[in-house]
């Protein structure tokens, strides 16, 4: 404001409150461990409802590919399907989960290389979450599944039940035989249900 005889007087500045790549990113990292399936899109409406800020959501997508994070949903080539192989139903519905050795888990995701991709497989306990074992291959044959199931079998006994889903990996002969021996009830998510798996998705 100027006092006085009307004069010319320099605009007031007011700053725009921002948030760095930084805040930025911790909002995402604390986010995304909640809600693993949210995309940029979400992610950029929700962090402007909770700033006030208008997220640009392609900002968002820049730092969550600087973070090597994605939205969870079936990804291709990691879980096709086998047909010739029995798929079992999904039995982890209203399973109380209170000790260890109640329900591992098992997945792959893929990691992008210079040229082409590797492929990574980690078995988890669902109760500690604890990776049990894991394998690194340059080929999607279910070999280095099987070894990293047989690394845990021998390790740490057993769980009631082992979640995966139908890729033809993990519903193969040499994958099966393991669980089916030992009494272990087989449960295998439902056809595009990533969720079902949620924690080792989220791992």
């Amino acid at each position: 404001m100027c006092a006085g005889p009307p004069v010319y007087c320099e605009p007031e500045i007011v700053q725009t409150p921002e948030l760095t790549d930084q805040s930025l990113m911790n909002m995402l990292d604390s986010q995304y461990t909640k809600t693993p399936f949210y995309g940029s899109r979400k992610m950029a409406k929700l962090f402007s409802l909770e700033t006030g800020l208008e997220i640009n959501r392609k900002r968002i997508q820049r730092l969550m590919s600087a973070m090597a994070i994605t939205a969870i949903y079936t990804k291709p080539n990691t879980s096709r399907a086998n047909k010739q192989n029995r798929i079992y139903p999904y039995l982890l519905t209203g399973v109380t989960i209170t000790k260890p050795n109640v329900v591992w888990s098992t997945d792959i995701t893929y990691i992008r290389q210079k040229h082409g991709f590797a492929y990574l497989v980690a078995v988890l306990d669902w109760y500690s979450r604890k990776v049990l074992s894991w394998r690194l291959s340059n080929t999607m044959d279910s070999s280095f599944c099987v070894k990293a199931l047989e690394e845990t079998l021998e390790k740490y006994g057993h769980p009631e039940y082992f979640n995966t889903d139908q890729g033809a990996q993990f519903t193969s002969e040499e994958f099966i035989a393991p669980l089916r021996s030992r009494g272990i009830k087989i449960s295998m998510d439902g056809k595009g249900r990533a969720i079902d798996n949620i924690f080792t998705e989220r791992l």
